[in-house]
């Protein structure tokens, strides 16, 4: 096999030598944007990555409520990470949990007003941030590719 002839296993190709260097740049590059974005809002908010995804959705939700269920899934964790997370981020009174109204079986998880302060005092750092490291090193062209490379990864992983 050379570096240019994919292997075979199990009837599939593997990627080549230059496929995988391509996959690992990607990997990294976003592991390394992903840490310099989160120790940024670490240390201008106080806020972890995890605290302000789920104040952000916390914060599009009607009545800024979501069922914890509804929360997890739609920030991508599992229900019982999230419920560790939720009561370190009801300690520090940004979020409250409350019976669900219709479910006694579930509990609401709502924005409180600290919560929103914190997220809304958070919001412009970061966003200055993801400029500054996402959008403005890229040209125009760039950051439209990567919205069709987004898209089609997250349709493949849709299927």
């Amino acid at each position: 096999m050379t570096d240019d002839t994919p292997g075979q296993r199990r009837g599939r190709q593997l990627p080549t030598v230059d496929e995988l260097r391509i996959w690992r740049d990607f990997i990294e590059t976003a592991d390394a944007l992903r840490g310099e974005l989160a120790s940024r809002l670490q240390s201008e908010t106080t806020l972890s990555t995890g605290d302000y995804s789920v104040l952000l959705a916390l914060s599009e939700a009607p009545d800024q409520r979501m069922r914890s269920s509804e929360l997890a899934a739609g920030i991508g964790w599992e229900r019982s990470r999230l419920s560790h997370h939720l009561a370190r981020m009801e300690k520090r009174a940004l979020i409250r949990r409350e019976e669900c109204a219709t479910d006694n079986r579930g509990a609401d998880v709502v924005l409180a007003p600290a919560g929103a302060t914190a997220f809304r005092g958070a919001t412009v750092p970061h966003l200055r941030a993801i400029r500054e490291l996402f959008v403005d090193a890229l040209t125009p062209e760039q950051l439209a590719a990567a919205g069709d490379l987004a898209t089609a990864l997250r349709a493949r992983l849709t299927q």
